[in-house]
């Protein structure tokens, strides 16, 4: 069982400044010599935690981790301005080129599967190989299971702590009824809406209860960004034509690729890897038995660093003692 590489520090950070307000935070661990991989995170709006640095081998991996617009130490925080996916995209390009990188390897789950994929469908010549987790492929049924009737099925207690803040009138449809309040200048209905929102995201990532992860997505910095950015994102569709990535999965063609996904993933469910796997033959995908959507979760940190291994392996870089 592959576990998690030990505990690494950067060395190097950087801000860079992208369209107003927004100024990136971008930080670098492992060989500067090394395969590089960026670390594309969730939500959107979760920001990098300082686990995911620890997926790489660091003597063949040039790991980039990168906080997305009003994510994590990216500022402003929370910020829905110039916040799209088109934006997010060419961020990806303008670190690709600040830090003179060529080609590189994507990693990302969830959202950060999401991303990357457009991503690579956009700059497929930039791409060297994509290992991606708890596929997202942000279609209206996705949305709907998760934020209106689906997943509340699974999980009717803590469905009652996301539906709270939202009076019985509105909740036939809670996506807009979150929305409004999370970019409502009432600063206690907006707080109170993002605990539910975040909270209800953390408490269902797992299989087994992980104080961890509900502490994480439950503190009042990430669930502010984590819900108003993602409740923006969705209410527009994610800023995305209808079913794009699947659409456009031909331009994956030649880009080998990991998908790896959790069996009782309830966030993102497993039908998205399944299609994803259908469309793009170069990608090997893993369905892992005894896990839901978080990367926390044993079985898909394992997967995820056999998979870390294996690329580095491919692009000629054998495993280290």
């Amino acid at each position: 069982m592959h576990k998690l590489f030990p505990e690494i520090k950067p060395y190097a950070t950087h801000r860079l400044t992208v369209d107003a307000p927004h100024e990136l935070h971008v930080e670098e661990c492992g060989n500067v010599m090394g395969v590089p991989v960026l670390f594309v995170h969730g939500g959107p709006g979760a920001g990098c935690e300082e686990f995911h640095r620890r997926f790489f081998d660091p003597n063949l991996y040039r790991i980039i981790l990168f906080d997305q617009r009003g994510a994590g130490h990216s500022t402003p925080h929370a910020s829905l301005d110039n916040n799209t996916t088109p934006h997010l995209v060419a961020d990806m390009e303008k670190i690709r080129e600040h830090l003179g990188i060529d080609r590189w390897v994507l990693f990302g789950g969830s959202w950060g599967s999401t991303l990357s994929l457009v991503y690579a469908e956009t700059h497929p010549e930039r791409v060297l190989g994509l290992i991606l987790r708890g596929i997202f492929l942000c279609r209206p049924w996705e949305i709907h299971w998760f934020y209106q009737e689906g997943a509340n099925r699974i999980f009717p207690d803590h469905w009652q702590e996301f539906i709270a803040p939202i009076p019985e009138p509105e909740r036939h449809d809670l996506l807009g009824a979150h929305h409004r309040r999370l970019t409502g200048t009432d600063e206690v209905a907006r707080m109170a809406s993002a605990k539910a929102w975040s909270r209800w995201e953390g408490r269902t990532a797992t299989l087994l209860p992980n104080k961890h992860v509900v502490d994480f997505f439950g503190s009042p910095r990430t669930a502010l960004a984590l819900a108003r950015i993602e409740a923006h994102y969705f209410a527009h569709h994610s800023f995305l034509e209808p079913d794009q990535i699947l659409r456009n999965a031909s331009r994956l063609n030649g880009i080998p690729g990991t998908v790896v996904h959790g069996r009782y993933d309830m966030v993102c469910p497993i039908q998205n890897a399944w299609e994803l796997a259908r469309a793009w033959p170069d990608a090997s995908f893993e369905i892992i038995p005894g896990a839901g959507h978080s990367a926390a979760e044993p079985g898909i940190v394992n997967a995820l660093v056999r998979a870390t291994i294996k690329m580095a392996a491919q692009l000629g870089k054998p495993p280290s003692s």
